[in-house]
């Protein structure tokens, strides 16, 4: 089985793809709803978080604020950094695990993690490929904008991230999310057809 890693920036088509490989029958982990959840109520992380950055980040409600969070942390570097120390630990375990559950005698060709910060957090070093999907940032900035962002708050984010093309040179694949979903279809279906083969080598060290 070969654990794959899905990524790429931000409105960069990572999620319409991961959508595209459930329909294929590949087992996917969206390890950014993982970072979610483990800031529920109740979790260690949100009480870490909470002291971290204090209860200004939550609602009415006690709840983490994700758009209050946003806010901070994509607006100072070191904020966004402490964020990540706190979560991706924890998310990586649940990872690991959940790689181990998948690597089962009939289970699955490919084993694919969804995630933002893959090659970023160092991910990639344990995983055997990873898919990264593009677009070109203006169509990025396009498509934060129809989410509701606004161009100051799109920028920002695009920004927070490493460059896509630094990206799309450490990814083993990469997917154009540019065109139609048609034409992302397309590449996406040739990926898997190539990943699925008995001879792509697995030199990934997940133990």
């Amino acid at each position: 089985m070969l654990r794959v890693g899905l990524t790429g920036g931000i409105a960069s088509g990572k999620s319409t793809v991961a959508g595209m490989l459930r329909e294929l029958d590949c087992a996917v982990l969206d390890a950014d709803t993982l970072g979610h959840e483990l800031l529920e109520q109740g979790q260690d992380a949100y009480n870490e978080v909470v002291r971290e950055f204090g209860r200004e980040i939550l609602d009415a409600h006690g709840n983490a604020d994700r758009g209050k969070l946003g806010q901070i942390i994509f607006a100072d570097a070191q904020k966004r950094a402490r964020l990540n120390q706190i979560l991706h630990p924890r998310i990586l375990d649940v990872v690991r695990k959940w790689f181990a559950a998948q690597a089962h005698p009939g289970g699955p060709d490919l084993a694919v993690v969804e995630a933002a910060l893959i090659i970023e957090a160092g991910y990639n070093k344990e995983l055997d490929r990873v898919l990264v999907c593009w677009c070109p940032p203006e169509q990025q900035l396009q498509r934060l904008l129809q989410r509701g962002l606004t161009a100051e708050q799109a920028k920002l984010r695009i920004a927070a991230q490493m460059p896509m093309e630094e990206k799309r040179r450490l990814g083993d694949e990469t997917i154009d999310s540019s065109g139609s979903i048609e034409e992302t279809e397309r590449q996406v279906m040739e990926v898997v057809k190539r990943l699925s083969r008995p001879a792509a080598p697995a030199e990934g060290n997940i133990s």
